[in-house]
């Protein structure tokens, strides 16, 4: 069994998250609370995720109780030194993923883990190699998946994962939005999960 010291909140309205914090076999409920991600625009890369995650776990921080642990994330695509986030339209996403056709870029989670009287960060970083995607290869995908609610317009564990995705150094959990293993040492860590 697996026991728990502190009494799990996830902070997230993904479902992708929710349904990767289950896979983890551990009790947890979800707390929500619109935070606007606004950040100063001299963050750069992994700064972004880390800085609104904590943001987002702060929001709750007044609130808790002694036996809770919070878990808020952000998650980026990074290429070329530019941050892509979820597209704002059916355009925009053909056009991040012309931008990401044939290209490495990163992916960036941070993780905050909020308690009572204190926190920690951590984030991951994964590589993803796209090969060169055709235009039918993209309106086929946008127009029968949801990438609208997607960092970088796109869900490696969908469609386009499968025909378009050479490879990926890393995590593959990190892309879907939940570095798990990272995620599962920090709460061993801390004490706040045990396998017995």
């Amino acid at each position: 069994m697996i026991a728990q010291t502190k009494k799990i909140i996830l902070a997230s309205k993904s479902p992708r998250r929710q349904q990767l914090l289950k896979e983890l076999h551990l009790e947890y409920e979800i707390r929500g609370k619109d935070i606007e991600e606004i950040y100063p625009p001299h963050l750069k890369g992994p700064e972004v995720p880390i800085f609104l995650s904590q943001l987002k776990g702060e929001a709750f921080k007044d609130e808790m109780q002694e036996d809770e642990l919070i878990i808020t994330s952000d998650t980026i695509v990074w290429l070329e030194d530019e941050i892509l986030g979820k597209p704002e339209d059916r355009a925009d996403a053909i056009k991040i993923l012309h931008k990401l056709s044939g290209k490495m870029h990163r992916v960036v989670t941070a993780v905050t883990l909020q308690e009572k009287h204190r926190s920690t960060t951590f984030h991951e970083i994964t590589e993803v190699y796209f090969n060169k995607l055709s235009e039918a290869e993209i309106t086929f995908y946008i127009d029968n998946f949801q990438p609208l609610d997607k960092a970088g317009s796109y869900g490696i564990q969908e469609w386009i994962g499968y025909i378009g995705i050479e490879k990926i150094n890393g995590c593959f959990y990190n892309v879907m939005g939940l570095p798990l293993f990272r995620l599962n040492q920090h709460l061993k860590q801390m004490g706040i999960i045990e396998v017995r």
